[in-house]
């Protein structure tokens, strides 16, 4: 009996795997979803460095000044890793999905 359920689950592992197999077309819409995203990511940078810009700190404190030019120096930052996360990886899927197209028409030939 334990072999019939290992046999089931090897069988639906398979179906599994066949089914999650990257497709020239998955490749494009994940890149054009995460390049939107980091392009949206890259207008709010610009937005926040703007808005950081044009309210500087008016404080006398030393410390608050560098406190808070810290913290702006970090939002910016994280939100420009973000851009850059998203800007890489739709760059990747792209290539992908160029390999991957390359790939299906090469094997077509031949056969």
């Amino acid at each position: 009996m334990s072999e019939e359920k290992l046999s089931e689950q090897t069988e639906n592992l398979e179906e599994n795997q066949l089914e999650n197999q990257p497709t020239p077309l998955r490749c494009l819409i994940g890149a054009t979803i995460s390049g939107g995203l980091g392009f949206a990511l890259y207008k709010l940078m610009v937005s926040i460095a703007t808005t950081f810009a044009n309210k500087p700190v008016t404080s006398d404190n030393p410390m608050v000044v560098s406190l808070s030019s810290a913290v702006r120096t970090l939002v910016v930052g994280v939100v420009a890793l973000g851009t850059g996360i998203f800007g890489i990886v739709g760059v990747g899927l792209l290539a992908l999905g160029i390999q991957l197209l390359i790939k299906q028409i090469t094997t077509s030939e031949s056969n």
